[in-house]
């Protein structure tokens, strides 16, 4: 027998490692498992309550539905070609991009100087504060309210601020040339509130050496707001922006309680539209497909914010 025949002996300790990347394994397995089992209601509520309306609301948006009929109809993308060759859905966009566009600029600028005000060392800012803020809380239903006897021509508010001039105030809500600024108006005094608080808490968190050594080398407070607090609240400023534009394309509860999408079709936003389509001409394959095109077009939007701002904002 030679040297090469003997049997080779494991020495105790070389058989360590081995056991121990077993533990380890069997430890990380335990973990992922609990992990799994903690995890899982949450993605199960997500699943159904998020994920699964969206996908069967892109199968309905391939179906013809009146909601009674025991099956919906496949008829592949022909709602998306009705829809986007149709004048109506072109002007109810228009009004929809319109109406976003004046309430994302209302909101960033009057909550950007109020926040500015808000910001002075003035008697009684916290309760100006809270009464700025109070009407986002409020309910849809309830602020269309208030400013429906407001708007009203023969007894609300605006009659009485502006016949002292002389002047007659318009029919706000029966009238096409005044329903949607009457509108914008009413979005811009509930959600401003909103935008001036998330404003304010990005001023009070700027550090103040920056200005105070501005102020030294003798920057106008103009240049100083211009050059040093507007750019470090870019990053509140693109929250405000996606958020803005979210929850106003998403906007219902106000249309429905002021002007029901009239008069005509002059406040018929896409939300609208597709509540109209849906609940009341019962026509579920366009109002899913409405509500699919709310939904590319909203990621779209949200896709080139996000691009376009993240060479501008930049974060402390």
């Amino acid at each position: 027998m030679t040297a090469l025949d003997l049997p080779v002996r494991t020495h105790p300790d070389e058989r360590k490692p081995a056991a121990g990347i077993d533990q380890r394994r069997r430890r990380r397995r335990r973990e992922y498992g609990l992990f799994a089992l903690l995890v899982a209601p949450n993605l199960l509520v997500i699943a159904v309550f998020a994920y699964w309306p969206i996908i069967y609301n892109a199968f309905l948006s391939l179906t013809d539905w009146n909601m009674i009929a025991a099956r919906p109809k496949f008829v592949g993308l022909a709602n998306y070609g009705r829809t986007l060759t149709d004048p109506a859905f072109h002007k109810t966009l228009w009004i929809t991009i319109v109406f976003t566009g004046l309430i994302v600029a209302g909101s960033l600028v009057i909550g950007l100087a109020l926040a500015l005000l808000f910001n002075l060392p003035l008697k009684g800012r916290g309760a100006v504060r809270t009464l700025a803020f109070a009407p986002h809380i409020l309910s849809g239903a309830a602020v269309a309210t208030i400013w429906l006897f407001i708007f009203d021509p023969g007894y609300g508010l605006m009659r009485a601020l502006i016949e002292p001039f002389g002047a007659e105030p318009p029919d706000w809500m029966n009238n096409s040339d005044w329903a949607l600024p009457g509108l914008v108006i009413v979005y811009l005094w509930k959600n401003v509130g909103f935008a001036a608080l998330i404003y304010l808490a990005g001023l009070q968190g700027l550090p103040k050496e920056l200005d105070e050594a501005a102020a030294i080398d003798g920057a106008s407070t103009w240049t100083r707001f211009r050059a040093i607090k507007l750019p470090l609240l870019a990053p509140i400023t693109f929250f405000l922006l996606i958020t803005t534009v979210i929850g106003t394309f998403q906007a219902f509860d106000v249309i429905a309680v002021m002007t029901g999408g009239g008069p005509g079709d002059a406040t018929t936003t896409l939300s609208w539209s597709i509540y109209n389509e849906g609940f009341q001409a019962f026509n579920a394959g366009r109002a899913a497909t409405l509500s699919i095109i709310m939904f590319v077009v909203l990621l779209v939007v949200t896709a080139v914010q996000a691009r376009v701002m993240e060479r501008r904002v930049h974060y402390r």
